[in-house]
């Protein structure tokens, strides 16, 4: 799973608002044109934001293999049907041209988790959405981004304890069952954990955030942003 890591890059370097400005952006002109060119655009877009997350386009690809494998199911299912020719080419192809369109946000969300902090992450959110909206919805993005590891962490435990005990000669929805079982009592062991941690270290919905300041190389992806928002209307 991918995960901030501190480095040189020019994603780096950004202010996270004007990141999340271009993510948000970037989605909207990605599904503005449906044009083979255009989405060929916004991917080669899109790499070079890895590019400048220094971040493998491999990589972030492997981290959203699941995402991509059920992705991948769409056309197979916008083309079938139920009696001869049991496969229309035309619907998977449309179907395909829509799923397509995900990739390369995917691959932006991932130069945006690979290059900004957990905490600037929050900041921006908080900063951005005034009032009490925006401090739980920091506060829900800081939890989630640090709960989910732990609880993918636990569910790969669980599961080479399966096999070490035999469970491979096991049928797959009796593994299935112990694996979803155990899974979830250790998320509810640590939701409790993680309220008892927050309550003694006096947790706050207000708390003193790193400061935010735009540099210089923000102003241009902050106006690049807003000309990819702009895009439907071109």
């Amino acid at each position: 799973m991918l995960n901030y890591r501190p480095g040189d890059g020019l994603a780096h370097r950004l202010d996270p608002r004007s990141k999340l400005a271009f993510q948000a952006g970037f989605a909207v002109a990605v599904f503005a044109r449906p044009a083979p060119a255009w989405l060929a655009a916004m991917t080669a877009l899109a790499v070079g934001c890895l590019a400048a997350a220094r971040l493998s386009p491999l990589r972030a690809l492997w981290a959203y293999r699941v995402v991509l494998v059920v992705l991948a199911l769409g056309p197979v299912l916008g083309g079938a049907v139920p009696g001869p020719p049991w496969f229309r080419v035309g619907p998977a192809l449309e179907s395909l041209r829509a799923v397509a369109r995900v990739v390369p946000v995917l691959l932006v969300s991932a130069a945006f988790v690979r290059s900004t902090p957990v905490r600037d992450t929050r900041a921006a959110v908080q900063r951005t959405v005034p009032g009490r909206p925006g401090q739980l919805l920091g506060v829900g993005v800081g939890l989630t981004v640090r709960f989910v590891p732990v609880v993918r962490a636990d569910v790969r435990r669980v599961r080479d304890a399966v096999r070490a005990r035999g469970g491979d000669g096991r049928s797959l929805r009796d593994r299935a069952s112990r694996l979803a079982t155990l899974s979830v009592l250790r998320a509810l062991v640590r939701s409790d954990r993680l309220a008892l941690a927050l309550r003694a270290r006096c947790f706050a919905y207000d708390p003193t955030l790193p400061a935010l300041r735009f540099s210089r190389p923000d102003y241009p992806v902050l106006a690049l942003a807003v000309l990819l928002a702009a895009t439907p209307l071109l």
